[in-house]
């Protein structure tokens, strides 16, 4: 690989499994290269221990493969391993914090189909890393810096299993939870993907005293994600139905993101989420700064609602780690995106599907309301978004036909108060287009029209 080559992308590594960046040789260059960089980041005091780093997983069968080459790296710079198996995004972020470790990495690509696979680095408080510590790993990993950097005999790190890992997210998430509330009387509908959550978010539900139908919990290697999940809502929608539950919870493989489905059979996504919660707290005073930080993807009937009732909203670009970074500047606490990434800075330090879900249930519990009429809290403005598949992502300015079409959507859609979005996905192979306004047959004729200039020219 190149040593311009460029392998973070919007949230982490990412591509296909045993495919460069994605392979054993390259896992292994990163995990030394991070032991690196966190070992002299420790300052740890004299007779403190050596510096160390968690490791988990979801339950593709490359993880595997990719756990073990990490691993290797990382003891072989000096630094201790702590395993602790398949648990989600934000276990792994919570986990971290708990044993005092020094980093966290969490083997992942999220919603992407198995075949893929990635790699997500946290800072010892659980917090996603800056670029500028990306991009000194990334140096590290092809400028061949430390690679004379050998530690030997007692000095090579050691591997530790953590048993109780899932235990200890268990317990924080269900204190996420009001000590005097229980879901007791509750039928919940749980689809974990065959994801990281197949046994945490089941386990916490049944303890808060719900009753629960959980699907997706058969994790074999290769159905993680496939025709289930939050990629896939439909069947949480049908299964809300047939067992006539209050909610149904939908989750992706790595559980950072959450999307409903409310008691009619109706889905429910993150800017529903971000609506009856940012509410909540803006009715209860402790919405931080009034604000809620959202994405450009979000729409604009959320940030209509929330200026209704004073507060505001921050929009920043596509991705979670985005929305975090704005929350920390500005010392905000709630924000999230339409696709289910919702973060609540009290509890968590990433998106999490699982506490998420308890602060909506938490609501309903507390107003005894069903999850629909919470959910009229605001009106959604017309809205199509619409993925393309493409072999490159070529820039978009190069495309000439496609930006004016672009153009044109844009001046006609913003006459009326709409807007438009075109832009590439950072963890697929994708061209997402996003269009809202006030007349949605205008917004479908423009997404079809768009969409099938950028097949021709991309696809």
């Amino acid at each position: 690989m190149e040593n311009d080559k460029k392998i973070f992308g919007t949230d982490g590594v990412r591509g296909i499994a045993n495919i460069e960046p994605v392979t054993a040789e390259t896992a292994l260059k990163l995990g030394r290269a991070a032991a690196h960089i966190f070992k002299r980041n420790a300052q740890r005091p004299r007779g403190f221990g050596r510096p160390k780093i968690v490791l988990g997983k979801d339950t593709r069968l490359s993880g595997y493969l990719l756990e073990n080459a990490i691993s290797s790296g990382i003891l072989s710079m000096g630094v201790d391993v702590l395993f602790i198996g398949p648990l989600p995004t934000p276990g792994v972020a919570y986990v971290t914090r708990s044993l005092r470790a020094d980093a966290g990495i969490v083997i992942t690509a999220s919603h992407n189909p198995y075949a893929d696979n990635g790699i997500k680095f946290f800072r010892a408080d659980g917090f996603k890393l800056d670029e500028e510590i990306e991009g000194r790993i990334e140096s590290l990993v092809f400028n061949h810096e430390i690679e004379n950097i050998r530690p030997t005999a007692e000095e090579i790190g050691k591997a530790v299993r953590i048993d109780d890992a899932l235990g200890r997210y268990i317990e924080y998430a269900k204190s996420s939870f009001p000590r005097g509330l229980t879901l007791d009387g509750l039928r919940i509908v749980v689809d974990c993907a065959h994801g990281a959550a197949y046994k945490s978010s089941p386990c916490v539900l049944r303890e808060l005293g719900a009753e629960v139908f959980v699907y997706g919990n058969a994790p074999d290697g290769t159905n993680i994600n496939r025709d289930c999940g939050s990629m896939y809502p439909d069947l949480i929608c049908q299964k809300v139905w047939e067992h006539r539950a209050h909610l149904g919870i939908a989750h992706d493989g790595d559980a950072d993101r959450v999307l409903l489905c409310d008691e009619n059979g109706k889905l429910i996504d993150g800017d529903d989420i971000m609506a009856v919660a940012g509410l909540d707290l803006l009715a209860q005073g402790q919405l931080p700064h009034k604000t809620l930080v959202t994405t450009v993807m979000s729409n604009a009937g959320l940030i209509a609602a929330l200026q209704q009732a004073g507060g505001r909203a921050v929009r920043t670009g596509v991705g979670d780690k985005l929305v975090i970074d704005e929350m920390l500047r500005g010392d905000f606490g709630f924000g999230g995106e339409q696709s289910g990434h919702i973060i609540f800075r009290d509890f968590s330090t990433t998106g999490d599907g699982l506490v998420s879900a308890l602060q909506i249930l938490r609501i309903m519990k507390a107003r005894n309301a069903s999850l629909s009429s919470l959910t009229k809290c605001w009106t959604r403005f017309p809205q199509v978004v619409t993925n393309v598949r493409v072999r490159e992502k070529r820039p978009l300015e190069e495309l000439d036909e496609v930006m004016e079409l672009v153009a044109q959507a844009d001046k006609e859609l913003k006459a009326q108060g709409g807007r438009i979005l075109l832009r590439y996905s950072g963890t697929e192979p994708k061209a997402r287009l996003l269009l809202e306004g006030a007349d949605a047959n205008a917004l479908n004729l423009w997404s079809k029209k768009i969409a099938d200039v950028i097949r021709d020219q991309l696809s």
